[in-house]
């Protein structure tokens, strides 16, 4: 029998970088298993392109890490890259782009289109209007870097074996990897990691665990020289995404791809496993935009013969994010898969990620975007998936705004109160499957929000005057959301309370009815989640979290319980109630005329839950506040959902109630400093540098001090005027970047632009700063967590 410390499942770049990255850290008993020969998948197809530039700080880490590593191993070509600006908006958003590379420590270069075309003289300069310049970028071989690579695996004592197609993954009965069936015979091993790419959700499969990915067909072809107009082989790579384009000179010609604005998604419940390096039928009228989108930039082009039209499915995630990490209630299992077009820019730092994992238990970086375990059980529906991933691919290079909205695959899940928001006159966005409304309308009829900034592009959006109604409404009077999207987890058990207590960052055990803000914590202190728990009873908590954070935060809590750990139940609960958030100075009286429980300041402290009866109907009530406000959250079951939002409304009348959405959040929580996670605090992050050590329960975690180097603040950024901020852009001090920009809205109450950024300690309130917006540096001040004291209000 054989036996290996792990098995690597896939042969193509991803897998190779796994392997070697494993042996090299130590791990030399490490086999590396592929159905046909190595490169058999995606990677075969690959036209090679690897730039650095990516708003994501995961992404772009992994992605320059990956070509030092191609760089070490000898099959880099440095040939510089350009990402052109076709069209003024796709120029502000290249600017946009810059600001934010340069926060993240890339530094690259935006050009004119007179030095983008002295850089690629091949190129028309019409409708350019400017370039983002990378000489660091470059292209490889995708066989011969995955054939480097494999060898590099097995010269440190990897082995790699081709022609073994995985058919089971055994499990203990502890729910552990315990060994590899294959074609030819078993493996035994501890650990298991999946990069099979296109097949890595049936490979998952087979121990049990659920991860999402769809196949998405990408063609590129190979374009013969043009007599006069041949391509050096040196010549920059590059993009194109206003023509939806991408290339690289090969032969005097040119290896051009594109991404399709109504793409094929395939095989979407299973890939066949006999699919291998096969291309599929092409299909040449689906090509043709992108050949025309060429020609703009390279007129020649009609000119060019094509030599062959490759078409391949590539694994797409509904968020465009590869699946990276370990996976819950299956130990030993790791995926590396769901590349979503980040193969050869990925696979090395995702390689190097997967073995920090494996040999050390940690990730020196950020992996929490890529969590394989994010999707949740409204992704089983395959349709639906398939969806979310060819809209995904979509906006790969056609300019998506930050403000847009998807639109495939709606409506998916609606609360209970959706016909009540349809009637006042939402405007839906969406998050995880559900339609929320994002403001509201009412002198219009309801419609799903899409990609409505493309209408006023990088400019105030037009209903911002609505979305100052709200926010009055919330801090003056009284106002009123359905949050039934919010993300809730039943904990139950006599096990609960010790492993809150164990991975909360603030004290747990406390008197039925309380509710606690806390983050729960890495064993280094990094914040993987921002949660509010409330006990129910002796041995039952609830965890309330985001919409798009509950699969994630669930997973991870799973993670939590150790072997020997008293029994603990953890299940989603999201769909099983309602919640209703009313909130304002205003909120007490009208509750009152509802209920003949006792709401008053001494009768339902701060911070408490318990059950009250609006209109006869049970509600569990939370005293707690997101917007700085007096006002409760009340969980109320599906059924009588509607009932209770109608007697509230009703009886908020007299005190000029209105309903939101969730972009005035933004607006309401900054003011007052609240945090949002993913954009405030993350893994890399503790509570202290976030400003929450209010919520560190020092006896449990008495090795997180409060002397930090680093912490989040709070910007006010220009004038009174509203700004186009974004999140991402660099902050500047001295002319240095200190930093980039975090969540960001419009104070509506202060009549400031605000945003927050980890800074450097010393710039404490009171320093000035700037922030580069589109290219200009625009003043900030450094100011206290929160903008908008209760102080303030009173005298206001």
């Amino acid at each position: 029998m054989e036996r290996a410390q792990a098995v690597v499942i896939g042969g193509g770049i991803t897998g190779a970088s796994v392997a070697y990255h494993l042996a090299r850290s130590g791990w030399r008993d490490t086999v590396l298993l592929e159905k046909d020969e190595l490169t058999s998948g995606s990677t075969c197809h690959a036209a090679g392109l690897v730039t650095q530039f990516n708003p994501s700080p995961t992404m772009m880490r992994f992605r320059s890490y990956s070509i030092e590593l191609y760089q070490e191993i000898g099959v880099f070509e440095t040939v510089g890259s350009l990402r052109f600006a076709s069209s003024r908006n796709q120029l502000m958003e290249l600017q946009r782009g810059v600001s934010r590379a340069r926060g993240i420590g890339l530094e690259v270069e935006l050009v004119s289109a007179a030095e983008a075309a002295r850089l690629m003289p091949v190129i028309s300069q019409d409708s350019l209007y400017g370039a983002v310049w990378v000489p660091g970028d470059g292209h490889l071989d995708p066989h011969t870097a995955t054939h480097a690579l494999a060898a590099a695996a097995r010269e440190l004592g990897a082995q790699i074996l081709t022609h073994r197609r995985v058919t089971g993954i055994e499990l203990s009965e502890a729910g552990a990897v315990k060994a590899v069936d294959t074609t030819a015979g078993r493996i035994e091993a501890e650990v298991v990691v999946v990069a099979g790419g296109i097949w890595g959700p049936q490979l998952a499969a087979m121990a049990g665990a659920f991860v999402v990915s769809t196949p998405v067909d990408h063609q590129h072809a190979a374009l013969l020289a043009v007599p006069g107009h041949e391509m050096p082989h040196d010549m920059p790579c590059f993009r194109d995404p206003d023509n939806l384009v991408y290339g690289k000179a090969e032969a005097g010609g040119m290896v051009l791809g594109g991404y399709e604005a109504n793409p094929m998604a395939r095989w979407i419940d299973g890939v066949p496993w006999d699919h291998a390096g096969t291309s599929l039928p092409p299909d040449q009228a689906r090509f043709e935009p992108l050949l025309a989108g060429a020609a703009r930039r390279f007129p020649f082009a009609h000119e060019a013969g094509i030599v062959k039209l490759v078409c391949h499915p590539d694994a797409m995630t509904p968020d465009a994010g590869p699946l990276v990490g370990p996976v819950p209630g299956v130990h030993g299992l790791y995926m590396a898969a769901g590349l979503s077009l980040n193969g050869f820019g990925g696979a090395g730092g995702i390689g190097r990620a997967i073995a920090q994992l494996v040999t050390g238990g940690e990730s020196e970086l950020d992996l929490y975007p890529y969590r394989p375990w994010r999707f949740g059980p409204v992704h089983r529906d395959f349709a639906y998936v398939a969806e979310l991933a060819r809209e995904a691919y979509k906006y790969y290079y056609y300019l998506r705004y930050p403000l847009d909205s998807d639109e495939w695959g709606r409506p998916k899940r609606t609360s209970a109160l959706h016909t009540r928001m349809q009637d006042l006159g939402a405007v839906f966005g969406v998050k995880h499957g559900w339609e929320r409304p994002d403001y509201f309308d009412p002198a219009r009829p309801w419609r799903r929000a899409g990609a409505d900034q493309r209408g006023f592009g990088f400019s105030r959006p037009p209903y911002f005057d609505l979305l100052a109604e709200e926010h009055r409404a919330f801090r003056e009077r009284v106002g009123i959301i359905d949050m039934s999207s919010f993300g809730k987890v039943e904990i139950t058990g006599p096990g609960a309370l010790p492993l809150l207590e164990r991975v909360a960052g603030n004290l747990v055990d406390r008197p039925l009815g309380s509710v606690v803000y806390t983050q729960l914590l890495e064993k280094d202190g990094g914040i993987a989640a921002d949660v509010t728990v409330t006990r129910i009873a002796p041995d039952h908590f609830r965890l309330v979290t985001g919409a798009g954070y509950v699969n994630s935060d669930l997973g991870w809590l799973r993670m939590q319980v150790r072997d020997g750990d008293p029994a603990v139940d953890l299940r989603e609960s999201s769909d099983e109630l309602s919640v209703i958030g009313m909130w304002g100075p205003r909120t007490r009286e009208v509750l009152e005329r509802v209920t003949r429980d006792d709401v008053s300041e001494a009768g339902f402290p701060f911070m408490h839950a318990r059950t009250i009866r609006i209109a006869g109907f049970p509600v569990f009530a939370q005293r707690v506040t997101y917007v700085g406000e007096l006002g409760w959250e009340l969980y109320v079951e599906p059924t009588a959902a509607g009932q209770v939002w109608d007697r509230l409304l009703d009886a908020g009348v007299a005190f000029g109630i209105r309903p939101g959405g969730y972009r005035v959040l933004d607006s309401l929580r900054m003011e007052k400093g609240y945090r949002y996670y993913g954009a405030d605090m993350g893994l890399l992050d503790n509570p202290y540098e976030a400003g929450l050590g209010f919520c560190v329960q020092q006896a449990k975690w008495n090795f997180l001090r409060n002397a930090i180097q680093r912490r989040l603040r709070t910007l006010v950024i220009g004038g009174e005027e509203y700004l186009p901020v974004y999140g991402g852009e660099a902050v500047l001090s001295d002319g240095r970047v200190v930093g980039r920009l975090r969540s960001c809205a419009y104070g509506f109450t202060v009549k400031k632009n605000l945003a927050y950024s980890y800074l450097p300690s010393e710039l404490q309130p009171g320093a000035q700063v700037a922030v580069e917006v589109f290219g200009q540096m625009i003043p900030a001040a450094v100011t206290h967590d929160a903008v908008l004291t209760k102080r303030a209000q009173l005298a206001s």
